[in-house]
């Protein structure tokens, strides 16, 4: 394992490399906005046969926190991916993209960039504007008094209290992690989050979307992309299978797998399974781009 700092656009991310196997690394790319990479720790098993590259985007985790909104934007996001691979010779690489690092992997795929291998977009969307459609409906499917709770709270604008902050995680217990016991490393990335990035591009939480994020949507520009990819989410995902279908329909090629035991984090919800498929699909796009 080796860990260090590369100068971007804006500051210093942090990276982390394990595993020095000879296949092809894989980049990682973590959710948020302005979630540190913590949560996505099971995924470093791939390290067996492959480094697998951690970072923590600009304004997360180990990063600089600069104090500067304007660069809270997605082009800059994607322009930092294009310093990091540079900075550390990935000349050739598969991209892992989860939750918020899945719109910055479409944007970045978007630029043609060289020597990408592949592409994995879990937990994806590909339309902030369905995002928001879907979590409407999950709203709309939580009990009655925890939507009570949420709609008083909002329009009264008391949304940091604790009896709203109860109502969220009743909802981010259906959507975001099902497990009785949230693993710690999903504790710490919730913990460690940085609200201001979160909120410029988000919004308050995950299913009020005000942040510069939620005019977004690629689903018309997924056909310009040519590497092989594979959309996966979990049967009770913030990023439902519905959407997750939108994304895959409208790249051809494409492959999608949907966790059925799953919300948001299936690399926790179903280890062995999202290990496998993972794996097997970097296996493919390498023999394919080998002419095997």
């Amino acid at each position: 394992m080796r860990e260090g700092y590369v100068n971007v656009t804006g500051g210093k991310v942090w990276y982390e490399i394990v595993g020095d196997g000879e296949a092809t690394p894989l980049i990682v790319l973590h959710g948020g906005p302005g979630f540190p990479h913590d949560y996505l720790e099971p995924i470093g098993a791939l390290c067996r046969e492959r480094p697998v590259v951690f970072y923590d985007q600009l304004g997360s985790g180990k990063s600089d926190h600069p104090n500067d909104t304007s660069l809270w934007n997605i082009d800059r996001f994607v322009k930092e991916l294009s310093e990091l691979r540079s900075a550390l010779g990935l000349k050739r690489a598969h991209i892992l993209g989860q939750s918020w690092g899945s719109i910055l992997l479409t944007d970045y795929a978007l630029t043609q960039p060289d020597g990408v291998v592949s592409l994995i977009f879990s937990n994806p969307l590909c339309s902030f504007p369905e995002w928001t459609r879907d979590a409407a409906t999950y709203r709309k499917e939580l009990p009655a008094a925890t939507r009570d709770t949420l709609d008083r709270h909002e329009a009264a604008g008391y949304t940091q209290c604790p009896e709203y902050q109860g109502a969220v995680l009743e909802y981010y217990k259906r959507h975001v992690c099902r497990l009785a016991v949230w693993p710690d490393a999903v504790e710490r990335a919730f913990a460690g989050a940085n609200g201001e990035v979160y909120v410029t591009m988000q919004g308050p939480n995950e299913f009020t979307c005000t942040g510069n994020l939620k005019d977004w949507d690629q689903t018309a520009r997924l056909k310009e992309i040519k590497s092989p990819a594979l959309y996966m989410a979990g049967r009770f995902d913030e990023t439902s299978p519905r959407a997750t279908a939108l994304c895959h329909n409208a790249l051809p090629g494409s492959e999608m797998v949907i966790f059925e035991k799953s919300s948001h984090v299936p690399f926790f919800e179903e280890p062995e399974k999202y290990l496998k498929v993972v794996r097997d699909f970097l296996h493919r796009a390498e023999h394919r781009a080998a002419g095997r």
